[in-house]
Protein backbone atom coordinates (compact mmCIF):
# COMPACT_ATOMS: atom_id res chain seq x y z
CA UNK A 1 0.00 0.00 0.00
CA UNK A 2 1.05 3.30 -0.83
CA UNK A 3 1.83 6.09 2.17
CA UNK A 4 -1.37 8.19 0.77
CA UNK A 5 -3.85 5.38 0.66
CA UNK A 6 -5.90 4.11 3.08
CA UNK A 7 -7.70 0.34 3.71
CA UNK A 8 -11.21 -0.55 3.45
CA UNK A 9 -11.25 -2.36 6.37
CA UNK A 10 -10.47 0.68 8.93
CA UNK A 11 -13.09 2.54 6.40
CA UNK A 12 -15.55 -0.80 6.92
CA UNK A 13 -14.97 -0.66 10.79
CA UNK A 14 -15.82 3.15 10.88
CA UNK A 15 -19.35 2.90 8.69
CA UNK A 16 -20.07 -0.48 11.06
CA UNK A 17 -19.55 1.66 13.76
CA UNK A 18 -21.64 4.42 12.38
CA UNK A 19 -24.45 2.08 11.24
CA UNK A 20 -25.15 1.00 14.52
CA UNK A 21 -25.20 4.21 16.35
CA UNK A 22 -28.68 4.99 17.79
CA UNK A 23 -30.32 2.24 16.92
CA UNK A 24 -30.45 -1.06 19.08
CA UNK A 25 -31.53 -3.55 16.04
CA UNK A 26 -28.80 -2.52 13.81
CA UNK A 27 -26.55 -5.17 12.29
CA UNK A 28 -23.98 -2.48 11.02
CA UNK A 29 -24.08 -3.73 7.91
CA UNK A 30 -26.60 -0.76 6.68
CA UNK A 31 -26.38 2.61 7.43
CA UNK A 32 -29.80 4.76 7.52
CA UNK A 33 -30.13 8.91 6.32
CA UNK A 34 -29.86 9.99 9.82
CA UNK A 35 -26.25 7.95 10.44
CA UNK A 36 -25.00 8.72 7.09
CA UNK A 37 -25.18 12.62 8.05
CA UNK A 38 -23.86 12.04 11.27
CA UNK A 39 -21.02 10.18 9.60
CA UNK A 40 -20.63 13.10 7.21
CA UNK A 41 -21.02 15.73 10.18
CA UNK A 42 -18.47 13.96 12.73
CA UNK A 43 -15.83 13.19 9.97
CA UNK A 44 -16.26 17.32 8.87
CA UNK A 45 -16.56 15.87 5.03
CA UNK A 46 -19.80 18.68 5.71
CA UNK A 47 -17.58 21.75 5.61
CA UNK A 48 -20.44 24.50 5.21
CA UNK A 49 -19.21 25.62 2.20
CA UNK A 50 -18.63 23.08 -0.48
CA UNK A 51 -20.53 19.93 0.68
CA UNK A 52 -23.75 21.08 2.84
CA UNK A 53 -25.93 18.73 4.84
CA UNK A 54 -28.48 19.04 2.05
CA UNK A 55 -25.82 18.04 -0.65
CA UNK A 56 -24.74 14.94 1.85
CA UNK A 57 -29.02 13.55 1.57
CA UNK A 58 -29.46 14.19 -2.17
CA UNK A 59 -26.33 12.00 -2.38
CA UNK A 60 -27.77 9.76 -0.11
CA UNK A 61 -31.17 9.20 -1.88
CA UNK A 62 -29.22 8.71 -5.32
CA UNK A 63 -27.00 6.19 -4.00
CA UNK A 64 -30.09 4.12 -2.02
CA UNK A 65 -32.48 1.72 -3.70
CA UNK A 66 -34.97 3.52 -4.99
CA UNK A 67 -37.91 1.59 -1.86
CA UNK A 68 -34.95 1.13 0.16
CA UNK A 69 -34.24 3.59 3.42
CA UNK A 70 -30.80 2.16 4.07
CA UNK A 71 -27.33 1.94 1.98
CA UNK A 72 -25.06 -0.81 2.11
CA UNK A 73 -21.13 -0.64 2.42
CA UNK A 74 -20.93 -0.51 -1.23
CA UNK A 75 -23.51 1.97 -1.55
CA UNK A 76 -21.78 4.01 0.83
CA UNK A 77 -18.37 4.51 -0.92
CA UNK A 78 -20.22 4.91 -3.88
CA UNK A 79 -21.56 8.35 -1.68
CA UNK A 80 -18.57 9.03 -0.96
CA UNK A 81 -17.16 8.93 -4.62
CA UNK A 82 -20.06 11.43 -5.36
CA UNK A 83 -19.19 13.95 -2.60
CA UNK A 84 -14.96 13.84 -3.04
CA UNK A 85 -15.01 15.97 -5.86
CA UNK A 86 -16.74 18.62 -4.41
CA UNK A 87 -15.16 18.27 -0.77
CA UNK A 88 -11.77 18.44 -2.22
CA UNK A 89 -12.20 20.68 -5.23
CA UNK A 90 -8.74 21.00 -7.47
CA UNK A 91 -7.62 17.35 -6.61
CA UNK A 92 -8.35 14.50 -8.89
CA UNK A 93 -11.25 12.09 -8.22
CA UNK A 94 -8.86 8.80 -6.69
CA UNK A 95 -7.30 11.25 -4.60
CA UNK A 96 -9.90 13.27 -3.52
CA UNK A 97 -11.81 9.75 -2.58
CA UNK A 98 -8.55 9.20 -0.82
CA UNK A 99 -8.34 12.01 1.71
CA UNK A 100 -12.27 11.59 1.99
CA UNK A 101 -11.48 8.14 3.75
CA UNK A 102 -8.53 9.52 5.46
CA UNK A 103 -10.98 11.58 7.34
CA UNK A 104 -13.14 8.79 7.95
CA UNK A 105 -10.65 6.37 9.09
CA UNK A 106 -10.27 5.70 13.19
CA UNK A 107 -13.67 7.70 14.05
CA UNK A 108 -16.48 7.03 16.02
CA UNK A 109 -20.17 8.95 16.83
CA UNK A 110 -19.55 11.78 19.08
CA UNK A 111 -21.97 12.09 22.19
CA UNK A 112 -20.45 15.40 22.74
CA UNK A 113 -23.17 17.83 23.67
CA UNK A 114 -25.67 15.35 23.05
CA UNK A 115 -26.98 14.85 26.80
CA UNK A 116 -26.05 17.18 29.26
CA UNK A 117 -25.32 17.16 32.99
CA UNK A 118 -28.85 19.42 34.23
CA UNK A 119 -27.80 22.62 36.69
CA UNK A 120 -27.05 21.87 39.92
CA UNK A 121 -29.09 25.51 40.63
CA UNK A 122 -32.20 24.40 39.14
CA UNK A 123 -32.10 20.47 40.76
CA UNK A 124 -31.14 21.95 44.22
CA UNK A 125 -34.09 24.70 43.78
CA UNK A 126 -36.44 21.04 42.64
CA UNK A 127 -35.55 19.28 45.87
CA UNK A 128 -35.35 21.57 48.15
CA UNK A 129 -38.26 20.87 50.62
CA UNK A 130 -38.82 23.90 52.45
CA UNK A 131 -39.93 25.18 49.00
CA UNK A 132 -43.53 22.86 49.28
CA UNK A 133 -46.37 24.67 50.38
CA UNK A 134 -49.88 22.87 51.03
CA UNK A 135 -50.54 18.88 50.99
CA UNK A 136 -46.89 18.54 49.88
CA UNK A 137 -45.16 19.71 52.24
CA UNK A 138 -46.32 17.10 54.22
CA UNK A 139 -44.12 14.24 52.17
CA UNK A 140 -41.30 15.62 54.15
CA UNK A 141 -39.95 15.01 57.69
CA UNK A 142 -38.54 18.13 59.92
CA UNK A 143 -34.85 16.98 58.21
CA UNK A 144 -35.92 17.96 54.79
CA UNK A 145 -35.90 13.76 53.93
CA UNK A 146 -38.60 12.61 52.36
CA UNK A 147 -41.14 10.32 54.25
CA UNK A 148 -41.35 7.79 50.97
CA UNK A 149 -44.88 6.01 51.02
CA UNK A 150 -46.20 7.20 54.23
CA UNK A 151 -46.09 10.64 52.41
CA UNK A 152 -48.17 9.76 49.54
CA UNK A 153 -50.24 7.97 50.55
CA UNK A 154 -53.55 8.71 52.85
CA UNK A 155 -53.09 6.27 55.46
CA UNK A 156 -56.75 5.53 56.79
CA UNK A 157 -57.19 6.30 60.50
CA UNK A 158 -58.97 3.33 62.29
CA UNK A 159 -59.02 5.49 65.82
CA UNK A 160 -62.78 5.50 65.31
CA UNK A 161 -63.01 9.13 65.28
CA UNK A 162 -63.75 11.91 62.32
CA UNK A 163 -60.95 13.06 61.09
CA UNK A 164 -60.54 17.05 62.04
CA UNK A 165 -62.25 16.24 65.31
CA UNK A 166 -60.23 18.05 68.33
CA UNK A 167 -61.61 15.91 71.32
CA UNK A 168 -60.50 12.34 69.72
CA UNK A 169 -59.23 10.21 72.40
CA UNK A 170 -61.43 11.77 75.41
CA UNK A 171 -64.18 9.40 75.51
CA UNK A 172 -62.42 6.76 77.72
CA UNK A 173 -61.94 9.76 80.15
CA UNK A 174 -65.64 11.18 79.87
CA UNK A 175 -66.93 7.30 80.56
CA UNK A 176 -64.79 6.09 83.46
CA UNK A 177 -65.24 9.49 85.27
CA UNK A 178 -69.16 9.59 86.11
Amino acid sequence: MAEGTVSMAEVETSFQKFAVHGDTKATGKEMNGKNFAKICKDCHIIDGKNVTTTDVDIVFSKVKAKSARVITFEQFNQALTELAPKRFKGKSKEEAVQLLYGLIVGKEPANAGVTKVAKAAAVDRLTDSTKYTGSHKERFDDSGKGKGKAGREDIPDTSGYVAAYKGSGTYDEKVKNP
